[in-house]
């Protein structure tokens, strides 16, 4: 069978396995992003925080994902608990470092700016430090995104949900008529969602940063 003829025999399990991917994938963003700027806003004020949050979560990282999910299915079980939990955590790294970063690179003045007419510490953050450092971050996302898309396919070996069930079926079935067409089918897969993925960010990117920020 053809790799063409096999999409069209598997497209609706295809098509399944992709939004289950991008679903857990977007899932987990979200909560790495809060998790991450909110870390980023309590640690940037201090080096030796600053350095604690981006030692730890590059930490995380440094543990390969097939021994961390490992690690995690006494635990959490298998399915979707363990997969959240690791991609949340390696998408961590990313969101901190660059939430420190560009809450760190804000204008002073502009900062006593705000001070100045009045606005309270949690108004200043809101409303004139987050939007500022709003770039750097969006950059991390797209990174952590980027790093998730690949890792998420991990997941399958703890019966996680997405594409990288594909690619395992074909790596435990070497040899078989179509053991190649279900590796590549999903590690195509994956390539396209993390080009849809980033082509959305750049759309966030055009409608949330001024003009004048971005260049």
């Amino acid at each position: 069978m053809s790799f063409w003829q096999y999409l069209s025999n598997r497209h609706q399990q295809l098509l399944t396995d992709a939004f289950q991917h991008a679903s857990a994938v977007f899932q987990c963003m979200v909560l790495a992003t809060v998790i991450g700027v909110l870390i980023g806003v309590l640690t940037y004020r201090s080096d030796w925080a600053g350095n604690l949050a981006v030692t730890s979560t590059a930490t995380i990282l440094t543990i390969p994902s097939l021994a961390l999910i490992g690690l995690l299915i006494p635990v959490l079980g298998l399915g979707v608990p363990p997969t959240v939990t690791a991609l949340t955590l390696y998408g961590l790294l990313p969101i901190v470092r660059n939430a420190i970063v560009g809450l760190r690179g804000v204008d002073p003045a502009l900062v006593d700016a705000a001070k100045g007419i009045g606005m309270s510490r949690a108004a200043r953050l809101l409303r004139v430090e987050l939007p500022l450092a709003w770039p750097p971050i969006l950059t991390g996302i797209r990174v952590a995104t980027q790093m998730l898309m690949g890792i998420a396919a991990v997941a399958a070996y703890a019966s996680g949900p997405g594409l990288g069930n594909e690619i395992f079926r074909g790596i435990a079935s070497l040899g078989s008529a179509n053991a190649l067409n279900e590796v590549l089918s999903g590690t195509l897969g994956i390539i396209v969602l993390a080009l849809l993925f980033d082509a959305v960010y750049v759309g966030i990117g055009r409608l949330t940063i001024p003009r004048g920020i971005r260049a």
